[in-house]
């Protein structure tokens, strides 16, 4: 299984930028999806997910700005961020929760991808 992210860039603050991920190879199913930034010195941490049902969380540097949304039949995820602030320049990084059997759930990560943020 492959995930492949695409979208980031370089953008002032206040901009927009949409990310995608889109998973590839053998794949039953997909559970939860979701997005993580790790910033430099900083901890990866949490930006948002959503499972399979449409539920969503976001976490707290997210609420209110960005927004997560997928699109099953394309095994894809996308993270819409708005308003774009300086401190959410970080790599961005994709996961995923697939069925690769019958019966086994595996964790996937994407490669990442740079978002910078001008101030």
């Amino acid at each position: 299984v492959q995930l492949v992210e695409s979208g980031g860039g370089l953008v002032q603050a206040g901009g927009s930028l949409r990310l995608s991920c889109a998973a590839s190879g053998s794949i039953f199913g997909i559970n939860f999806m979701g997005w993580h930034r790790q910033a430099p010195g900083k901890q990866r941490e949490l930006v948002a997910s959503i499972t399979s049902g449409g539920r969503t969380n976001y976490g707290d540097s997210a609420k209110g700005r960005f927004t997560i949304s997928r699109d099953n039949a394309k095994n894809t995820v996308y993270l819409q961020m708005n308003s774009l602030k300086p401190e959410d320049t970080a790599v961005y990084y994709c996961n995923f929760q697939v069925l690769t059997t019958k019966v086994q759930w595996d964790i996937y990560w994407g490669q990442g991808t740079q978002v910078t943020v001008s101030s």
